[in-house]
């Protein structure tokens, strides 16, 4: 692709960001649907200037991450049913100066899970209280999985609660909980921090299906804990390539070529 004053411009927004895989994938798919477009990471320290800078240079999407889900909410024009609910955006749409906000975290979350189980009738403890927690535990709730949350922050951890109506407890408590779904949606045990995790071996039991949002390492200390305990994995991959497509889908028009950005993720990693 040559770039030139017809490329447009799309980014990813966060602290850090030097990890994401997103350019790597988004790139690839605009190559491959022929769209002279171009998909850079941006980390950034003030929040505000950067989407007063989107506005400005015209750039016309962008992803955000960690950790302004949802402090990019109040500084956008509008936000869709979805994202309003949830309080988080990991979505921007630049329509001629004004930004709207979308939410695919949790349609990417539910995706994952629906490739590798039966969702009706489940149990799922949600580790985690920011912006991606808050839409995979919308998104489920709607399928009508019964919802625990464990959080460090109790604060936090309450807000997400009251929002859902569900039980909130401690990361200790996770050794007497019974769950048939364990979703890790924090960053711990993300590249360069591979040694980290938030979840005792023992409440990790071999009915379980434990999934990390993380995909970067593709198997995290948590994944590769409970895979030895027996438990059924599903790594952050599928998540990441599963939402990538719906905000490619939101920013272009156009169906994601889903196999062509999983393959440019799966390569690097």
């Amino acid at each position: 692709m040559i770039v030139d004053q017809h490329t447009e411009l799309y980014g990813i927004i966060g602290n850090p960001v030097g990890h994401s895989l997103s350019p790597i994938m988004h790139n690839a798919a605009f190559s491959q649907k022929g769209i002279n477009a171009i998909f850079m990471a941006f980390e950034t320290r003030d929040l505000d200037a950067c989407i007063k800078g989107m506005k400005g240079l015209g750039i016309k999407g962008m992803g955000v991450t960690i950790p302004y889900k949802t402090d990019v909410i109040p500084l956008l024009d509008e936000v869709d049913n979805l994202a309003g609910r949830i309080g988080a955006a990991n979505t921007i749409i630049n329509r001629d100066g004004r930004l709207f906000g979308y939410n695919t975290d949790g349609i990417g979350a539910l995706k994952a899970l629906e490739e590798r189980m039966e969702l009706s009738g489940k149990s799922c403890i949600i580790i985690g209280a920011g912006g991606a927690a808050r839409a995979i535990a919308y998104v489920l709730r709607e399928k009508g999985i019964e919802l625990t949350v464990a959080n460090r922050s109790v604060e936090r951890g309450k807000s997400l609660c009251r929002a859902l109506g569900c039980r909130l407890i401690n990361l200790e408590e996770l050794l007497r909980e019974k769950t048939d779904i364990l979703i890790n949606t924090t960053p711990v045990g993300m590249a360069p921090g591979y040694g980290s995790c938030l979840v005792p071996e023992q409440a990790l039991r071999d009915d379980m299906v434990v999934m990390d949002i993380v995909y970067n390492p593709i198997e995290t200390r948590l994944l590769a804990m409970a895979r030895s305990r027996g438990c059924t994995t599903i790594n952050g991959l599928a998540m990441f390539v599963y939402q990538g497509a719906e905000q490619f889908r939101l920013w272009t028009g156009l169906e994601p070529p889903i196999d062509i950005m999983k393959k440019a993720v799966k390569d690097v990693l």
